[in-house]
């Protein structure tokens, strides 16, 4: 009997990266082409404005293992992931950046990882070549309250370079910019178990601008309250809505009855503007919290009834679509 190889798919985004694209080529070239596996490079060109694609066409033409879907703008990091997983046919699937900061001679490592029996091997940038203040001191604090709020504890949950098995990461739904939680997310088809984190090489960038700042910690924090609430109460958001209810039921109705009391004994209750005023500024912190969170939950509704999908490609190379 002839036995089949498996096959492994790299996905890898990239935004204006024409310097590094052609390296990052031929340094996967190097370490795929000594694996004893079938390989598709796919590349997702998200809207970029320089040679970026004009090089991946170039690439591609040349080497039909070489994939590349092209947005018709960009579109972020989170929908190029989904489209390259979309299009990935094999049987295990690493995502990495196209900034040549993840190493590809990490990747032999994380395969073992699969092999051992792990769906989910996240990369660790133990020795993370970035700037302090605004990468690596908010990306400490952004990982320790994803930890802490989803159970999953990893040191790095920002690191590209993951390998997931098909069946698990193509069962894992991502919009917005959900790519950095995957790990977290997985946690919700598969066991904790099944999730391991190893260091990998962390290399500075030498071409390009890094698209990221410290502006992104807000969006970290914005998005981990929606993780936190789908992975808690996506099945019963009425323990979440209802304990909320009778606790702001609590705290109004009691100042309502000592007010009542004071009227009942003949103090004037109607120069006391604060408490209005305070359960107005309350409530409406917690409306525009909670319509957030129904928004989002709207948002996945409307993708998955009609089988949306958060990007549009304009063309692709050497891809059949099935």
């Amino acid at each position: 009997m002839v036995e089949v190889k498996k096959k492994i798919s790299i996905v890898i985004p990239v935004f204006n990266e024409e310097e590094n694209v052609p390296i990052l080529y031929e340094k996967l070239k190097n370490v795929l082409d000594g694996l004893p596996y079938e390989y598709e490079i796919i590349f997702v060109n998200d809207g970029s404005t320089d040679k970026t694609g004009k090089i991946l066409e170039e690439i591609a033409n040349k080497d039909k293992k070489v994939k590349v879907i092209e947005f018709a703008r960009n579109f972020g990091q989170t929908p190029a992931m989904v489209a390259g997983m979309d299009y990935a046919t094999g049987d295990v699937i690493i995502t990495m950046d196209g900034d040549l900061q993840n190493d590809p001679k990490d990747i032999p490592r994380l395969l073992e990882k699969i092999e051992e029996g792990y769906d989910v091997v996240s990369g660790w940038r133990k020795n993370r070549k970035d700037a302090a203040v605004s990468r690596k001191l908010p990306s400490k604090i952004a990982n320790w309250l994803i930890g802490r709020l989803t159970g999953v504890k990893i040191h790095d949950y920002g690191c590209t370079l993951k390998a997931y098995r098909s069946e698990v990461i193509k069962n894992v739904r991502l919009y917005g910019e959900l790519h950095r939680f995957i790990p977290a997310l997985a946690s919700t088809v598969t066991s904790i178990d099944k999730i391991i984190e190893i260091p990998v090489e962390h290399h500075p960038r030498i071409y390009g601008k890094s698209k990221y700042g410290i502006s992104r910690t807000f969006k970290v924090i914005s998005d981990l309250f929606f993780i936190w609430f789908m992975k808690r109460f996506l099945q019963k958001p009425i323990h979440f809505f209802g304990i909320l209810g009778i606790v702001l039921f609590i705290l109004g109705f009691i100042p309502f009855v000592y007010l009542i009391i004071l009227k009942l004994l003949g103090h004037s209750i109607g120069h006391r503007p604060l408490l209005i005023i305070s359960v107005m500024f309350i409530l409406a912190g917690i409306q525009m919290f909670t319509t957030g969170l129904v928004s989002e939950m709207l948002m996945r509704i409307y993708f998955e009834s009609q089988d949306k999908k958060p990007y549009v490609v304009r063309r692709v190379l050497n891809i059949e679509k099935e």
